[in-house]
């Protein structure tokens, strides 16, 4: 697997991604998404309980997760679960939030800029300096 890291902000909440080239798929930090949909600090519990009702109802989405090293809150690098958009979108199914809806635009949204900026390697290039000038007003 050749993948990109990167986060993602929704709602000013990062959530930690890696985009993988060759199967041209997003994995999401599940616990992040977790996290933002249920609104607490550590989704990591949230998702541990859901993770075991899922399994108990033969949720095959469950089964199907990975795991990745992503950049934890520590500095360090740690296996995380993650989702595809498709499994994602399966999982937000799961969690009664308001943010759901939003969030799912959100997915489909990153997801076409990246489909996009690969169909046009110049709008990868513009968005990469919009995020530099951004981050150097916030500074």
């Amino acid at each position: 697997m050749t993948k990109k890291e990167a986060i993602k902000i929704f709602e000013e909440k990062k959530v930690r991604t890696a985009w993988d080239d060759e199967t041209e798929e997003w994995y999401f930090s599940i616990v992040d998404v977790v996290s933002i949909l249920t609104e607490s600090v550590d989704g990591r519990k949230y998702w541990n309980k859901l993770k075991q009702r899922l399994k108990e109802e033969g949720n095959e989405t469950v089964t199907n997760c990975h795991q990745l090293k992503m950049l934890s809150a520590d500095g360090k690098m740690r296996f995380t679960d993650v989702a595809t958009t498709e499994q994602m979108f399966r999982l937000i199914q799961s969690i009664p939030s308001p943010k759901a809806e939003p969030f799912k635009l959100w997915m489909a949204q990153t997801a076409k800029e990246r489909l996009d900026e690969m169909q046009d390697p110049a709008k990868e290039v513009l968005r990469l300096e919009q995020n530099k000038d951004k981050s150097n007003k916030e500074q």
